[in-house]
């Protein structure tokens, strides 16, 4: 018999080892973890231990996750609420991007929008952008993060520091529905906002930006 043949054996009767217990006690394993030779029930005890110390990681992991998830979700909240709380539209924008700033701790935050209603048409988020500006923006299907390569709309951020890196959310009240402005988040880290970066939640953020501002334009 080979050691496939033995291992077929065991296989095929489980209750070898309880019909002859005295052998659990003579076969030695090397362990590699004490580096030495053990017993099989040792052995056992190993490999009990090294499944509930990544367990253990798992569980810890996981746990981080639930935190980070649960302080996202409170600062998304909080954002939101203070949106609703704002009184009058034309403060929305500003008040959309300092909570932005503030409860998420970004850098930089603006934005621009196109087709505004007349009563909105001095205010600094409707200023001018050019038509390349709103061609990438209705190109976006989910937003673009990454390094800042000269984009018009780095200039809109109002700071003395170069903006290495930025996330660019579209906005628009459906996937198929039209573009009618741009949220820009920037960075003077290059490696704050990256092109292999998750958008999912960024995406809410557009989503919800979008909803809120919408009163300021005629769509």
């Amino acid at each position: 018999m080979n050691s496939t043949d033995i291992a077929t054996y065991l296989i095929q009767h489980p209750h070898f080892f309880e019909e002859h217990a005295e052998l659990l006690g003579s076969i030695k394993l090397t362990s590699p973890v004490m580096g030495r030779a053990i017993s099989l029930q040792e052995r056992q005890m190993e490999v009990v231990r090294e499944k509930y110390r990544s367990l253990e990681l798992r569980m810890a992991d996981l746990l981080r996750i639930a935190e980070e998830n649960h302080d996202i979700s409170q600062k998304f909240q909080s954002w939101t609420r203070a949106l609703l709380l704002a009184r009058n539209d034309v403060d929305l924008p500003h008040v959309l991007t300092q909570g932005l700033q503030d409860i998420f701790n970004l850098p930089h935050a603006t934005l621009r929008l196109w087709g505004v209603a007349e009563d909105f048409a001095h205010t600094w988020f409707a200023s001018s952008t050019s038509d390349d500006a709103q061609l990438f923006a209705k190109g976006l299907t989910t937003p673009y993060c990454g390094k800042n390569h000269d984009f018009e709309a780095a200039g809109w951020i109002e700071t003395e520091q170069p903006v290495e890196s930025l996330a660019m959310l579209p906005l628009r009240l459906s996937g198929n529905g039209p573009t009618f402005g741009l949220l820009v988040l920037g960075s003077p880290d290059p490696n704050r906002y990256t092109k292999d970066m998750a958008t999912d939640f960024l995406s809410k953020i557009a989503d919800t930006s979008s909803a809120a501002l919408s009163c300021l334009v005629d769509i």
